[in-house]
């Protein structure tokens, strides 16, 4: 008797994008605001990172709801209802709950049950590694539309006093549609880690750390003023902090290697190009890839920055959604986008834009 064959899902040859969405916070942060926490002034934050002004959310708005914001937006502009979607990607590194999953209670909230749901943190890399799974998901059968959702709410996990990072980072959500297409809207997605670097960006304190506080205060014979107890386990509230310079020579001198080989991988030129959209860390990386490049004056680059601030995994997706708002002749045209960060993780790809 022979072994049956397994049967095997219709698979798609290419994917794209299919349609965009954004969540901005209403709440604007400027740079004089932000010098009330930190010795510094507009003009030296304007000059070393591009940045005016960030949205952050408030205490009622949480990353839930801002991916949720983009994802709907992101449905209606491709013109796919959530009950179709085969698969759910949240990336994100400030989820509040270590389980169950973001992406879970928003594919119940956008009405996509019961599509798979799943994480991604890869931090500011982590859309890049989203459009992979999705491109990959829609290409192998395994889901016919993917979201892919980047969503941050930074604000919960910084301390406004601290002077390496915490100025530059704002929160939001950008989504995307990833479906089948009939001609490659997907290019292969260059991606990968450098884990030596692991340390470079990072939590100040690890929530043992908080668990052991606690431990040994009850522990202790000593009576601790209650307020003291309480200044003492903020204290070691997890919040962000990294190496400046370490992050800032890794990106602008690695990064535009990796770019470069996801215009490789493409097979065109940097003249192809409609847009550059890399993660918004700072202008001068910005600037300085742009240049490496050597993308003539016809590329539109992504500088979301100024506005937005960092926004880690939203931040790709948010600069797309701005620079086609403001520039529709760019529907259909190819953009590079790259994103990089904590781990330190990487990813690249060149994608045709909805």
């Amino acid at each position: 008797m022979s072994t049956p064959t397994l049967k095997q899902r219709p698979t798609h040859e290419f994917s794209r994008i299919l349609g965009i969405g954004a969540y901005r916070p209403e709440v604007i942060v400027t740079n004089d605001d932000v010098c009330q926490w930190i010795d510094s002034s507009d003009e030296w934050i304007r000059q070393r990172t591009g940045i005016v002004t960030r949205h952050r959310a408030p205490k009622d708005i949480s990353v839930i709801d801002m991916a949720v914001g983009a994802g709907r937006e992101a449905l209606a502009h491709a013109g796919i209802d959530a009950s179709e979607l085969g698969a759910v990607i949240v990336s994100t590194v400030t989820h509040p709950y270590a389980t169950p999953s973001a992406a879970a209670l928003v594919t119940e909230m956008l009405g996509a049950t019961p599509a798979p749901a799943y994480d991604i943190s890869a931090a500011c890399a982590g859309y890049c590694y989203g459009v992979a799974q999705g491109d990959a998901l829609v290409r192998s059968g395994a889901a016919k539309y993917v979201l892919v959702i980047g969503a941050e709410k930074l604000s919960d996990v910084i301390n406004n006093h601290e002077r390496t990072i915490s100025f530059l980072l704002g929160d939001g959500a950008g989504a995307v549609v990833i479906g089948p297409a009939d001609e490659p809207g997907v290019g292969p997605s260059v991606w990968g880690s450098d884990g030596s670097k692991w340390d470079a960006i990072g939590m100040t304190h690890s929530m043992l750390d908080v668990r052991d506080f606690s431990e040994s205060a009850m522990k202790s014979e000593s009576v601790l003023d209650a307020a003291a107890a309480g200044e003492m386990q903020a204290s070691l509230w997890p919040t962000l902090r990294q190496d400046g310079q370490t992050v800032f020579r890794w990106a602008v001198w690695e990064m535009a290697k990796v770019a470069k080989q996801a215009l490789e991988a493409a097979g065109i030129e940097a003249a192809d190009l409609g847009a550059f959209v890399p993660h918004q860390a700072n202008m001068r990386i910005i600037d300085e890839m742009a240049k490496q490049l050597k993308l003539p004056e016809s590329v539109i680059v992504g500088r979301d920055i100024a506005d937005a601030g960092n926004t880690s995994a939203a931040s790709i997706p948010l600069a797309t959604h701005r620079l086609l708002q403001e520039n529709p002749e760019l529907s259909g045209k190819y953009s590079l986008q790259i994103g990089f960060g904590a781990g330190l993780v990487f990813g690249a790809q060149v994608v045709r834009l909805p």
